[in-house]
């Protein structure tokens, strides 16, 4: 593993782990991306930073999304952007990637289409179609078909010199499944519900599968030099409590499970884990107890009574309506007081975000406002800030 520089703001790591700290710390999901709109709001919420900001524009040029995640460089400058941008008022950079790396990884076309977002030309339509039988048989080396996130990382943890940690990040099991099936974002989900009600083993050896890699590429992550990772499951919603059950949970502890244990027989310390199942409001006292360090909510949740099913079980981020961003400034104020007394004014168990990712045509400013209301109402600066 490189050498890197000390951290001078490990804010975000302590809370994690659960120590008392002298604010919250925060990040935000898509930090950053506020201006490139090409379909801005794709759907695969992996936080990719800096996606909508200006430099973001200046710096991509006319390379495609993808291009700019193979270049380990392009990929850390773009990381950086809202590090810089927001000196101080954020304390962890996320890295520019995309949860679709993974079935590209496993041999799918994924393409990004101007104002659509994700497409899989060629998404598996059935367990007897070919390709389903091809993915399942295909042995990933994950070291070689990703090696350019990791470079990234590696790359971006030397630029940042010990500002904030740096996140990895995979997409969970379930919703890269969706992904695969769907060939792209949807609203019915017709199907992945046609698979996992007509195909269920199939849909269970897939969901294996990918939840194998998730720990390999996370692991990897943490080798290049990531100091805290996160499991995106942007689609858990779309599951009833009992699919959920089924589909989802068992994969998401997998990985917990797991990456523990792969990172030892790498000689590699342990990081802190986050998962994020957007819209499984359900499966809240499940997933504090799922082997994750970090639970993140949606808007949809409450804080105060999240925080009494956690019971101290689980750091808790979240959970701002990203919406609020398109609002006036005393309705930002409001949101920030109200949410800092639901989380019980953010000296332990909670890092601060929004409950989803950054929409389309939030200014900059507003998002600034957002984050300055937050050191603002909790009091203090980060240390090494």
């Amino acid at each position: 593993m490189p050498a890197f520089a000390p951290l001078k703001n490990d804010l975000i790591l302590r809370v994690a782990k659960g120590e008392e700290v002298e604010r919250p710390p925060i990040w935000i999901m898509r930090q950053g991306k506020l201006t490139d709109l090409t379909k801005a709001r794709y759907s695969t919420n992996t936080s990719a930073a800096g996606r909508y900001l200006d430099e973001y524009k200046k710096k991509k040029g006319t390379s495609d999304f993808f291009e700019c995640c193979r270049s380990p460089e392009m990929a850390s400058d773009l990381t950086l952007q809202p590090i810089d941008r927001f000196a101080g008022l954020i304390d962890a950079a996320i890295i520019f990637s995309d949860i679709l790396v993974v079935p590209q990884a496993l041999g799918m076309t994924v393409k990004i289409l101007d104002k659509q977002g994700p497409h899989f030309p060629k998404p598996l339509k059935s367990p007897y179609d070919g390709q389903y039988s091809q993915v399942m048989r295909k042995e990933v080396d994950v070291q070689e078909e990703l090696d350019y996130v990791f470079k990234a990382i590696t790359m971006t943890k030397q630029k940042l010199d010990g500002r904030v940690p740096l996140f990895g990040f995979c997409g969970a099991p379930w919703t890269v499944f969706c992904y695969m099936v769907e060939g792209g974002g949807s609203k019915t989900f017709q199907e992945v519900k046609t698979w996992i009600y007509k195909y269920p083993f199939e849909s269970l050896a897939l969901l294996q599968k990918i939840a194998e890699i998730c720990v390999e590429y996370l692991a990897l992550q943490v080798q290049a030099g990531a100091d805290i990772v996160q499991v995106f499951d942007s689609w858990a919603g779309e599951l009833s409590p009992s699919c959920f059950k089924q589909f989802s949970l068992p994969y998401l502890r997998y990985v917990s499970k797991n990456l523990p244990l792969r990172l030892k027989d790498l000689n590699l310390e342990l990081v802190p884990m986050v998962v994020f199942a957007k819209g499984a409001w359900y499966a809240l006292d499940a997933l504090c107890d799922s082997g994750y360090n970090v639970v993140g909510l949606d808007w949809l949740r409450d804080p105060a009574e999240a925080v009494r099913i956690a019971n101290g079980r689980v750091t808790l981020q979240g959970n701002a309506d990203p919406g609020i961003l398109y609002g006036s400034r005393d309705s930002i104020t409001n949101l920030v007081e109200e949410m800092v007394a639901g989380f019980g004014g953010g000296k332990k168990g909670w890092i601060v975000n929004l409950g989803h990712g950054i929409t389309p045509d939030v200014k900059v400013e507003d998002l600034r406002f957002f984050l300055e209301e937050i050191h603002r109402v909790t009091g203090t600066t980060s240390k090494g800030s």
